[in-house]
């Protein structure tokens, strides 16, 4: 890839200090060469879904890029890791940092380990509000509705609180 795209990540935690990592991930990327611009929403606090758990901190960045989608999925893989993320089995367990590749431009990319987008966004509200902060204007390019029209759909809207950090 040559000229710069325009990528969303979702970001998320629960466990440890959860600003700091993603904090450390900002950092990451942005150092990251072939990723420019990095921009990233305010913070949103959510309750789980699945086995009983510390709430999340929910984030959305917006990045350019002349890596390729799967460059740039190893590249948060790698960012994950090193700060502590094991993948498991286990759906919707607790982790220290979860980076999700959510959009790249408008492009669809299905590969083993890749969907782009990424087929459940439009479900989660938690995605969507702060990816709202970001681009309520952009259409995804699937479902052809912009993030503003997902967001007022998604289930789960009462539930995503602005965070504010404990003094």
């Amino acid at each position: 890839m040559s000229w710069p795209r325009r990528a969303f990540i979702g970001l998320g935690a629960n466990l440890g200090d959860r600003e700091a990592a993603f904090a450390r991930a900002l950092a990451a990327l942005r150092a990251t060469p072939g990723v420019g611009q990095v921009e990233c929403s305010p913070l949103y606090e959510t309750e789980p879904h699945g086995p009983p758990q510390p709430a999340y901190l929910n984030a959305a960045v917006s990045l350019t890029t002349t890596l390729a989608p799967r460059a740039l999925l190893d590249r948060l893989l790698a960012i994950e890791k090193s700060l502590g993320r094991e993948r498991g089995p286990e759906r919707n367990a607790p982790r220290p940092l979860d980076l999700d590749l959510l959009f790249y431009d408008s492009e669809r990319v299905a590969e083993p380990g890749l969907e782009v987008p990424h087929p459940r966004l439009h479900e989660r509200a938690f995605v969507l509000t702060p990816l709202c902060d970001l681009a309520p204007g952009f259409t995804h390019p699937t479902l052809g509705r912009t993030l503003e029209e997902l967001l007022a759909e998604a289930p789960g809207r009462d539930g995503v609180r602005t965070h504010h950090p404990e003094d």
